[in-house]
């Protein structure tokens, strides 16, 4: 059997291939972690929250104020919530924003 450069050219790229996704493999993520807080029941709980507190103090809070009693509520989960910072609060103001106030 003779083999072509062509030819050994495309075994070893289909072995660098094989091989390449053998060793990426292990770090996709193939199930949901338990403290996942990207979930879209998640997202409701923290915009749910966020306007209970909004409504208890009359809508009068500047941001950092609202992303400070938000963190300090009873209802807060620090354990889900754990990588809830002041951007992630900026997100669910303009994903608020977003959902309330376009004119579709």
């Amino acid at each position: 059997m003779e083999l072509s450069v062509s030819n050994l050219m495309m075994l070893f790229f289909l072995f660098a291939l094989t091989t390449s996704l053998w060793k990426v493999y292990p770090f996709l993520q193939t199930k949901t972690l338990k403290d996942n807080d990207k979930t879209d029941e998640a997202q409701m709980q923290l915009k749910e929250l966020m306007l209970k507190i909004i409504k208890e103090n009359n809508e009068d809070l500047k941001r950092e104020e609202l992303f400070l009693k938000m963190k300090e509520d009873k209802d807060f989960d620090s354990k889900l919530f754990w990588r809830f910072n002041q951007n992630r609060l900026n997100h669910l103001i303009k994903a608020h924003d977003r959902e309330h106030f376009t004119n579709n």
